[in-house]
């Protein structure tokens, strides 16, 4: 083929993807118009690689890291939140521009509404608690459990915090254990190093 017909087959595809950008921005502003857009999604890049986020119309119901398959986060929100999901970014602009403005240094404390739906029972108990924990702050896996009024259940926060739905909004990365190692992390423990990492850096620049 010559320089001008890969030029034009080229201009071709990118007419078509953006063509095809178009389309799914329509179809997520029909399907919000008229109530059957029940879960949102967006991607995003970030210092420790691509997040995804996904809300109702509640508030944000998932963050996934990187490592996470979104493909099958996606299909467990829609077995367990509803079968209506559409990548639709502008119904998450807020959150992603609170997520920016956190690794940016900018932000401590977010303000957005979250749907805790996907946690439930104890484990519920536990993530509401964790608004409590200061930005720059760690608190034990053991204080946690204190806090939540069951002393004992120490393995059990350990796992609410370990599959958090919602993390960084919801900071279980500032859980550690009495030891002070990391714990679990459903980023990683490098990921969750690298939270605490920012956090401390940043308190100490002031």
């Amino acid at each position: 083929m010559t320089k001008e017909t890969d030029n034009f087959l080229e201009s071709l595809l990118v007419d078509e993807d953006e063509a095809l950008t178009q389309l799914r921005s329509r179809l997520a502003e029909r399907a919000d118009l008229t109530g059957l857009l029940d879960v949102a999604y967006r991607t995003m890049d970030t210092p420790i690689g691509l997040l995804l986020l996904a809300a109702t119309p509640d508030g944000l119901v998932r963050v996934a890291f990187a490592g996470e398959n979104h493909e099958q986060v996606l299909s467990v929100l829609a077995e367990r939140v509803s079968p209506r999901v559409l990548f639709a970014p502008g119904r998450l602009d807020e959150p992603a521009h609170q997520i920016e403005e956190y690794f940016a240094g900018r932000r401590r404390h977010f303000e957005l509404a979250v749907d805790l739906r996907l946690a439930s029972g104890f484990r519920r108990v536990v993530l509401e608690h964790l608004v409590d924990v200061g930005f720059g702050s760690t608190v034990s896996y053991a204080s946690l459990a204190a806090l939540t009024g069951r002393p004992r259940a120490v393995r059990a926060v350990g796992t609410a915090c370990a599959v958090n739905p919602v993390p960084i909004v919801v900071p279980c990365h500032r859980v550690v254990r009495s030891d002070g190692t990391t714990g679990r992390y459903l980023g990683g423990s490098d990921v969750k190093r690298a939270l605490l990492n920012l956090e401390a850096a940043l308190n100490r620049s002031e």
